[in-house]
């Protein structure tokens, strides 16, 4: 297995220098899904909720998770995000909703951190 990036030799905790790694687009996709009583995913896909749109605001919560990862995880470096998308797919089947992140940067290190919390501040904000 290969070392632990963020740990020193001696075992301390320290953010990764990527000052020497040449810049590039990067993408990351994450997905993930919350399920629920059939009751509550009713009144989500019909929209009757007595707070409003949940799975519109779950985007924008999604959205903004994204955004504010180094914020959220320690060592994590602030990047400049160029995009957050967030696909929300109803499934009776669960029954719940599916979600479907992807989000785009350039830059020194990817962003598969940033699609991870858009998936989990949006699930955390539909429940």
């Amino acid at each position: 297995m290969a070392d632990l990036t963020h740990f020193d030799g001696q075992g301390a905790a320290h953010m990764v220098d990527v000052s020497e790694k040449a810049i590039t687009s990067r993408i990351a996709e994450a997905v993930g899904h919350i399920k629920m009583a059939q009751e509550t995913y009713d009144i989500i896909v019909e929209n009757r909720a007595k707070k409003g749109d949940v799975l519109g605001v779950a985007r924008l919560a999604g959205i903004m998770g994204a955004k504010k990862t180094s914020d959220l995880i320690p060592l994590c470096h602030p990047l400049p995000i160029s995009k957050v998308a967030i696909e929300l797919i109803p499934d009776p089947t669960l029954p719940g909703v599916r979600i479907h992140a992807t989000v785009k940067t350039t830059g020194q290190t990817g962003v598969e951190m940033e699609a991870l919390s858009a998936v989990s501040i949006t699930a955390l904000t539909i429940y």
